[in-house]
């Protein structure tokens, strides 16, 4: 005879878990479900009334917004790569043991992620002016003949945002793969070493695979973190020359409070981020499955 399995709730337990699934039900999984009802209503301001797919319809033939996608997707395929090869990169050369002053660059290159956002906008924006150091350097090695507009040239504006999200969240990245590296067996790299391994070949062979998870998590996050986007483009250009940096979550923004508030569109914007993060972090899980 089949033993019948018995559930039973452990009611103390369920009273410190409690107040997180009450906490999270009300600020996230609520929201979500309203924006996703407002995505089908249409009106300005809090005169909304059910209008379909409408919202979803006029996305395809919003100019504004295939911008804003087409940035937001160009900041991520090419400041992502950079910036996870760099904090790979970074993380193994300070964990060597032979170096000295560690803690001082671990430091150093991490501090830019904790450092205030308008501060730093505020001296990008002084060392890429046209009179500022960047160009005044670029021109004394004679790289360059005049200053370049990298604020008001729509190519050099979006070059400035991914470098100044790559200095921002490579250190960030880095911590996570130190932590990783720090974990890994010494000896895996001495057998290695015997076995005439250079360096790039046990970074290549060895430290990528072992750090796998790790990557992945890294990738995932930073993926999410670019397709929300909105920090670097509103304070530092602004979005601008003529919504040439404008990203998916600046245009929510300015569709909310810039101009004339439309709830329901703004929403359906909305949601197309959060089809791009589900879509694009299901691919990178596929990919990076260790299951053969």
């Amino acid at each position: 005879m089949k033993k019948k399995v018995r559930f039973t709730v452990n009611k103390k337990a369920w009273l410190f878990v409690l107040p997180s699934v009450v906490l999270i039900v009300a600020f996230v999984f609520y929201p979500m479900v309203q924006a996703f009802i407002t995505s089908f209503q249409t009106g300005m301001g809090n005169n909304l009334t059910f209008g379909g797919a409408a919202n979803y319809q006029r996305l395809l033939t919003d100019n504004t917004f295939r911008k804003a996608l087409f940035n937001t997707v160009l900041y991520l395929i090419i400041q992502v790569p950079i910036m996870i090869v760099l904090a790979l990169a970074i993380s193994s050369m300070l964990n060597d043991k032979k170096l000295k002053g560690k803690g001082f660059f671990r430091t150093a290159i991490f501090l830019p992620c904790v450092t205030s956002l308008v501060a730093y906008s505020i001296v990008f924006k002084s060392l890429f002016a046209t009179d500022g150091f960047v160009n005044g350097f670029l021109m004394n090695l004679h790289i360059i003949e005049e200053p370049i507009a990298w604020i008001t040239t729509t190519g050099f504006a979006r070059a400035l945002i991914i470098i100044a999200i790559t200095w921002r969240w490579t250190g960030y990245n880095m911590i996570f793969y130190l932590a990783g590296l720090q974990g890994i067996d010494e000896s895996v790299y001495e057998a290695a070493a015997i076995d005439g391994a250079t360096g790039f070949q046990k970074f290549r062979y060895m430290t990528v695979p072992l750090l796998k998870p790790i990557i992945l998590f890294t990738t995932i996050n930073s993926t999410i973190g670019t397709l929300q986007l909105f920090d670097e483009p509103m304070n530092i250009t602004q979005g601008g020359p003529a919504n040439a940096t404008i990203t998916i979550s600046q245009y929510i923004y300015n569709l909310l409070f810039k101009y004339q508030p439309n709830f329901g569109y703004a929403a359906a914007v909305s949601y197309v981020i959060v089809v791009l993060i589900v879509v694009l972090s299901f691919i990178q899980m596929k990919v990076g499955d260790d299951k053969e």
